[in-house]
């Protein structure tokens, strides 16, 4: 069967790999229709693992897939059905996860596509307790966006943000997969938002996903703008994944009491902070890491209810440089995807 591995550090291909074997006691065998792509490819691509890993190693955070065998103990999942299914191999049985808390286990197994074999390739064995049944009226190709990019920003603005109906929130990086997310998901909420982009097709496109003030970053420094639009008083929440770019600027374009909750570091991992800063403005700072379970059903639920992701541009299986190399170059506005 074919299968996209990582071959070694920062080379990649489509290859022929043999097919798994049947599903063993509480697996399901999945056959993958749509992978999406992200910056944690990226990262895997590259070699930032965090992990030993053993190459070459199938590509792959993140799809939605059919059902096409179940194995002995399973029930809830049959033949034919679509699910989205979980990409950490997390263990079930800690604090953590009996919890509802799976992304703090404290014994996983790795992330699919990054540390162990991803879902890029034709068939799958996959626990069938880490798989979620998606909803009617949601497309494969909607769903795809769901156990990487959808579920993390449903954990980072809800489970730890707190975010509220008719907040003022600033989302960086608009344009990107999870960016327009946070946009469309804000609005839906009533929310007034502010976002960043990078350049100016981006604020057409931005606006038509309903944000409300669009920056642009390499124009205007973003957190002037930012207590300009609100009086000097700033913003709930700041929706962060840029990093050391954006971080200082972050802290200015909250209110006092504000919520930055920040899951990314794309332009470098450090970055300073004015601690008398903190404390006077009692602002909180939230670190989020992937999602629960419990976020990817709440996030298929949504996007069931019409607030869907934005797809930038997919391409097969076998055309997958054209859109690492989309990614890689930032030139996006949503998701790219793979259909296998």
């Amino acid at each position: 069967m074919r299968a996209l591995r990582l071959l070694a550090e920062r080379e990649i291909g489509l290859t022929e790999i043999d097919p798994p074997p049947p599903p063993s006691e509480g697996e399901v065998q999945l056959a993958p229709r749509v992978v999406g792509l992200n910056h944690l490819d990226l990262w895997g691509f590259r070699g930032m693992a965090f992990a030993k890993r053993i190459l070459p190693l199938t590509a792959g955070a993140e799809c939605a897939a059919e059902v096409v065998a179940v194995g002995p103990g399973v029930t809830g999942l049959e033949i034919g059905q679509p699910v989205v299914p979980y990409s950490a191999l997390v263990c079930g049985v800690c604090q953590a996860c009996r919890a509802g808390r799976e992304n703090l286990c404290e014994n996983p197994a790795g992330v699919r596509g990054f540390h162990i074999d991803g879902f890029a390739q034709e068939r799958i064995n996959h626990p069938a307790r880490l798989c979620v049944p998606m909803p009617e009226g949601v497309s494969l190709r909607d769903a795809a966006c769901v156990p990487v990019a959808y579920s993390t920003v449903e954990h980072m603005l809800f489970d730890n943000a707190g975010l509220q109906p008719g907040e003022w929130i600033l989302v960086h990086a608009g344009g990107s997969g999870i960016g327009t997310i946070a946009i469309r998901i804000a609005k839906s909420l009533g929310c007034t938002v502010i976002t960043t982009v990078g350049n100016e097709a981006k604020v057409e496109r931005a606006r038509t996903l309903g944000a409300d003030y669009i920056i642009n970053y390499r124009a205007e420094r973003f957190e002037g703008v930012v207590r300009k639009l609100t009086g000097k008083r700033g913003v709930h929440v700041v929706f962060e994944n840029v990093g050391a770019d954006t971080w200082n600027g972050s802290l200015l374009s909250l209110q006092r009491g504000g919520r930055l909750v920040t899951c990314g570091a794309t332009s470098g991992s450090s970055g300073s902070i004015n601690l008398m800063q903190l404390f006077q403005q009692q602002y909180r700072i939230i670190g989020s890491f992937g999602a629960p379970l419990s976020a990817l059903r709440r996030a298929l639920d949504r996007i069931a209810s019409g607030v869907r992701p934005v797809i930038d541009a997919e391409y097969p299986l076998e055309n997958f440089r054209a859109g690492l190399e989309r990614l890689e170059k930032r030139n996006v506005f949503g998701k790219i995807m793979l259909r296998l």
